[in-house]
């Protein structure tokens, strides 16, 4: 995280292919909702590969979802490679 707030780019932690029924790893409520803020009032974006993360309601203490963050030009570009992959 300080990097990217001090020097810009991107953090990725997508689905883990390893636990098919975990969505991530890292836990929305502690982890990935902190960072999300921090870099939203940063001019950057935190996504899941669907939504804001900032827009998820908790389902659980320990709900996990995929995050995309970073400046914000370059987590549009990420979710557009995602979006042309599906289609």
């Amino acid at each position: 995280m300080h990097r990217i707030l001090c020097r810009g780019g991107i953090f990725i932690y997508p689905w883990d292919s390893k636990s098919t029924n975990r969505a991530g790893k890292l836990r929305l409520m502690y982890q990935a909702n902190p960072m999300a803020m921090l870099i939203e009032q940063s001019a950057g974006k935190a996504h899941t590969c669907s939504q804001r993360i900032l827009d998820i309601q908790p389902e659980g203490i320990h709900q996990r979802v995929v995050v995309i963050l970073g400046v914000a030009n370059e987590v549009d570009k990420c979710l557009s490679y995602e979006h042309t992959e599906t289609n």
